[in-house]
């Protein structure tokens, strides 16, 4: 690009230069006044935990941040491990969460370099000519960068926001996993030993059976059925054993815990079926209401709107830079000025990016749309599932379990009249063993319906989520920066 320089000697271009330079030094005292935030704007994510989860989250920046979690974990571990001591650990524990964390950092610092100006530039150069010797400085400012100013730390300070919405979102997604890993974790452990009892009372058929056809009271096809009994018995306990290993690995990994951590206990039962279900008639407006996803969806249309606007007004501006001259001689006068320049929309409008600008909108309004008809559609299937689960797993606690103990109870009694063998006795207990573990699945089925409840009335973790969980923070007063 060609520049084209004309210099006029009048006072007039000295007192405009010393106009700008006073605009500049001004911009530089603004731009000192950027600076990091005491807590790095964690305060947002500890409000939301607090809100929404009722749990304390902490941030590992300093060694004595690490030794009181370290303190905390080792109480918690001191005890069996609640569903609520669970979810407690892993927001403190947790490596991963505190990794996201330190996304805070990353974006806080991009915030406040965008908030100080860059280094002006300062040229010098010597010239002869002859005898001639011509001396020039020059002290360069990017003016656009200048006037940007406010409009960069602008898109800084939402990125900033976004990363404080995405850990808190982080949190809640965590919390969730971790109910769900420690509700299987425990059933896991039940289901073990329930699946014990049924095979030793298998293996106690399987050997009477053997004993029996040692002495020639009972025929091979008798023996055979007790011996298939035992090895599907066996065979069910070595699963449910797999299964206990993996979902207490799987709630390990979230805890963070490792080494002698690892022993942890866990309560030998879940919790007890809630007396009756939550009544949510107008579940699809709560959601719409509290759904994060569909309030960062909504924001981010009018965020768009206000970029279009944006962009229809600064269409034609394009590259602005100022500059400052001194240039002596030691023949000649010194020279001083100033110059500024700056594009000619000749070709190019701006018509393109309105048009750009104007297809995002329409297509975050479509986002947004698509996004509250699948929040209604996935709260309906969440609370369907959690009473259908409720119903299920109440049916069996007070039908089924009951049903079979009586059953059992009255087999009891014939044992001891002999009007039953013992076969009959044995085949009866693995019958209510397997009831009572076919309960414990569906007392698992319902806690796992109700974390997935909760979370769907919060939304999925996504970008437009977290801005929404941001911006709520900041209204309660819990915005850090």
């Amino acid at each position: 690009m060609a520049t084209l320089v004309s210099t006029q000697r009048s006072a007039a271009p000295r007192r405009g230069g010393v106009r700008l330079l006073v605009a500049a030094a001004a911009a530089v005292l603004l731009a000192g006044c950027a600076s990091f935030s005491p807590d790095g704007g964690f305060s947002a994510v500890e409000q939301a935990a607090k809100d929404r989860l009722g749990k304390d989250v902490r941030w590992a920046r300093t060694e004595s941040d690490q030794a009181t979690i370290d303190q905390r974990v080792g109480e918690l571990l001191g005890k069996p491990l609640s569903i609520d001591d669970a979810v407690q650990l892993a927001l403190l524990n947790n490596k991963g969460l505190q990794a996201s964390f330190q996304d805070l950092g990353i974006t806080e610092a991009e915030l406040v370099q965008a908030g100080r100006l860059p280094n002006p530039g300062f040229s010098f150069g010597r010239l002869t000519k002859g005898d001639e010797i011509e001396l020039e400085r020059g002290l360069h400012l990017n003016l656009a960068r200048l006037l940007a100013m406010p409009l960069v730390r602008q898109v800084e300070a939402r990125r900033f926001a976004q990363a404080q919405g995405m850990a808190a979102m982080s949190v809640l997604s965590l919390a969730a996993d971790t109910r769900k890993a420690w509700v299987q974790a425990v059933a896991a452990e039940e289901s073990v030993r329930y699946s014990a009892k049924v095979m030793q009372a298998a293996e106690a058929s399987a050997e009477l059976a053997r004993r029996m056809a040692q002495a020639g009271n009972f025929n091979k096809l008798q023996q055979a059925r007790e011996q298939s009994f035992y090895a599907d018995a066996a065979l069910n306990h070595a699963k449910t054993q797999q299964v206990q290993w993996s979902t207490r690995e799987r709630l390990t990994r979230l805890l963070g815990l490792w080494g002698s951590q690892t022993g942890y206990r866990l309560p030998e039962r879940l919790p007890d079926l809630p007396p009756s279900p939550k009544e949510l008639p107008d579940v699809e407006r709560l959601a719409l209401s509290q759904r994060l996803d569909v309030q960062g969806a909504r924001l981010a249309t009018e965020q768009m709107a206000r970029n279009l606007g944006l962009t229809r007004t600064t269409r034609f501006i394009n590259v602005l830079e100022l500059g400052l001259v001194r240039n002596s001689s030691n023949e000649a006068p010194t020279q001083k000025g100033w110059e500024i320049g700056f594009e000619i929309p000749l070709f190019d409008w701006g018509g393109a990016r309105v048009a750009k600008a104007e297809g995002i909108y329409m297509q975050a309004v479509h986002r947004a749309a698509e996004t509250a008809i699948n929040a209604r559609s996935e709260v309906r299937e969440a609370y369907g599932a959690y009473r259908s689960s409720w119903d299920v797993a109440k049916h069996h606690r007070d039908e089924i379990v009951p049903l079979r103990q009586r059953i059992a109870e009255e087999n009891v009694l014939r044992y001891n009249g002999m009007l039953i063998g013992v076969f009959e006795l044995l085949a009866d207990a693995r019958s209510q063993i397997a009831g009572v573990n076919a309960a414990i699945d569906a007392l698992r089925d319902f806690w796992i319906a109700q974390a997935d409840l909760d979370m769907a009335l919060v939304g999925k973790p996504n970008l437009a989520a977290a801005s929404a969980l941001t911006a709520t923070a900041a209204e309660s007063g819990g915005a850090g920066h």
